[in-house]
C-alpha cells in the first residue's frame, strides 16, 4: 500500500495524504469503486489508483469533487475511464481556470513540474451536478449540496450503512480553523452546517476535507467559531 487507508465501515475508507492533510474518501460497490476528491497530483492519483485496486478489487468508476480548490480536484486528471461529478464551478474552474490552480498549488509548495504534467492531463468532460445518487451496484450514495459555506458550490457525499459516513469536503475542517477565502459565505455556512447534519442522521461519522474524523458535536463548535466570525 502507498498510503495509510482508515476503514470507516465496511467497504468505505478514508485517507488522509500527506501533502496539505487532504482526505481522500473511498467507497466500494460491487460495480466499481467510488472516490471523494482525487488529491493533488498525477503522482499522487497513480498511488491513489493502485491502492484502491488492493483494497477492493475495484477500478475507480466514479469522483465526486467537492469543490473547486485545487488539493481536491487536480488528481482527477489521471482517472481517465471514471465519470465525474462535480458542481458547475469546478467544471468551470477546471477548464477556464488553470492559471489560479497552478499559482494556488505552487504557492502551497507542490512542485511545478509535476502540477504542471497534472494540468496538461485534464480533461474537460465531466458530470455537473448540483446533487445526484450514484450508484455502485450493491450500494448507492447520495451527492447533496447543502447550502454554501466554504464556497457557494460545496458538495457532500452521504453513505448509507449501519452507520452513515458523510464526506464532509471542506465545510468542515479539523486539523485547523476552517478556511476562509474570497469564495466563503461565513454567514450563510452555519446554516448550511444545519443542513448537512440533517442529512447525516445521528451518530454519524463525519470525514472533514482536512483533518481527523469528528462527530456532530464538533461540528456544532465549529459553528460557533464561525458565528463569532461573522460578526
Amino acid at each position: 500500500m502507498n498510503f495509510d487507508w482508515e476503514p470507516l465501515t465496511p467497504g468505505v475508507w478514508r485517507v488522509r495524504m500527506p501533502f496539505l492533510d487532504v482526505t481522500v474518501g473511498l467507497v466500494a460497490g460491487d460495480a466499481g469503486a467510488l472516490l471523494v476528491d482525487a488529491g493533488t497530483t498525477l503522482a499522487e492519483a497513480r498511488a491513489i489508483d493502485a491502492d484502491v485496486h488492493a483494497l477492493t478489487g475495484q477500478a475507480v468508476s466514479q469522483i465526486v469533487l467537492t469543490h473547486s480548490h485545487f488539493d481536491h480536484v487536480l488528481g482527477s486528471a489521471h482517472f481517465r475511464g471514471a465519470r465525474i461529478h462535480c458542481a458547475p464551478e469546478v467544471a468551470e474552474t477546471l477548464a477556464t481556470g488553470r492559471a489560479d490552480l497552478r499559482a494556488d498549488a505552487i504557492g502551497y509548495g507542490a512542485d511545478p513540474e509535476e502540477i504542471d504534467r497534472t494540468i496538461l492531463a485534464l480533461r474537460p468532460s465531466i458530470h455537473e451536478t448540483q446533487g445526484t445518487t450514484v450508484h455502485l451496484g450493491c450500494r448507492t450514495v447520495a451527492v447533496i449540496h447543502p447550502g454554501p459555506g466554504h464556497t457557494n458550490h460545496d458538495l457532500i457525499v452521504v453513505v448509507p450503512g449501519r452507520r452513515t459516513v458523510v464526506f464532509c469536503g471542506d465545510l468542515v475542517e479539523e486539523s485547523g480553523d476552517p478556511a476562509i477565502d474570497a469564495q466563503s459565505d461565513v454567514a450563510a455556512w452555519p446554516a448550511t452546517l444545519d443542513v448537512m447534519l440533517a442529512a447525516a442522521g445521528p451518530d454519524a461519522l463525519l470525514v472533514p476535507g482536512h483533518g481527523a474524523v469528528v462527530d456532530a458535536d464538533f461540528v456544532r463548535l465549529q459553528q460557533q467559531w464561525l458565528r463569532a466570525k461573522a460578526q
